[in-house]
């Protein structure tokens, strides 16, 4: 099967959408929504003006922090080289791990000049993180890129953006699966059970680490970095401190209560 689909959803000219940009559009407002309805069943100390005004910052400290990300973890060499080329992002090249740092300082900081609990904040945002996660792998597939490695199994699909043009794992379609559906449904069952505040967090930085260095196996490395310590990516490299970080502040959380 080849994978050849469209990137652009609507083409009116100067009006373009984009189906990854539908796609994180989608994430947040069912972010949002889940969000809505866990505030309606908990106290977690924030109104929802808080949460209104709180994604704002949100989507900028993600798009500012995957971008920023992906310049220093992937590529930094081009990007010294060509400053400009870090504000072109719609050239593409974003980070997941640049967006969760970039999150969280956003995070910590409205919850400083608030006066709220970082770690309550924390859990109920969260939870509904997956949801975007699992979306924006699908845009990825759509999109043709970050593709798998090369295999001959039944359902390898060969994509249009492949210079080479083999049979390959739909390793979007994996992570959409894993670091998506698995991982909300996880959180969500969580969500009601007795953890520490700030628990959840912890959960997901440990779980997404796991899950994505798993995932990472079956993806095709980054062509200008490739393998950059044996046989692992960066990819594994950054959500191996996820997994370490998330177990230290888990137990940290738990002697705490």
């Amino acid at each position: 099967m080849t994978v050849n689909f469209n990137p652009i959803l609507i083409d009116l000219g100067p009006i373009r959408v984009s189906w990854y940009g539908l796609m994180y559009v989608l994430g947040f407002f069912a972010s949002y929504l889940l969000v809505r309805y866990q505030l309606k069943k908990k106290d977690f100390g924030v109104s929802k003006l808080d949460v209104e005004n709180l994604y704002f910052y949100l989507i900028l400290g993600l798009i500012i922090g995957a971008r920023l990300g992906y310049v220093l973890f992937y590529d930094l060499k081009m990007y010294l080289n060509d400053p400009l080329e870090i504000f072109a992002i719609w050239h593409g090249g974003m980070s997941f791990h640049g967006g969760l740092i970039g999150v969280l300082i956003v995070g910590i900081l409205f919850s400083w000049k608030n006066k709220k609990s970082f770690w309550k904040i924390a859990d109920l945002f969260i939870v509904t993180a997956p949801v975007g996660l699992g979306l924006g792998r699908i845009g990825n597939f759509i999109n043709g890129e970050l593709y798998g490695r090369v295999t001959h199994v039944p359902w390898a699909m060969i994509f249009a953006n492949d210079k080479d043009h083999l049979p390959r794992h739909p390793s979007q379609l994996y992570e959409s699966a894993l670091e998506g559906g698995v991982l909300f449904l996880i959180l969500w069952f969580l969500k009601d059970k007795k953890l520490p505040d700030g628990g959840l967090l912890a959960v997901f930085l440990s779980l997404y680490g796991l899950f994505r260095i798993f995932l990472e196996f079956f993806r095709q490395p980054d062509s200008q970095l490739g393998f950059v310590l044996g046989p692992f990516t960066m990819g594994q490299i950054l959500s191996s401190f996820m997994i370490v970080g998330g177990i230290v502040l888990f137990l940290i959380l738990k002697r705490k209560k």
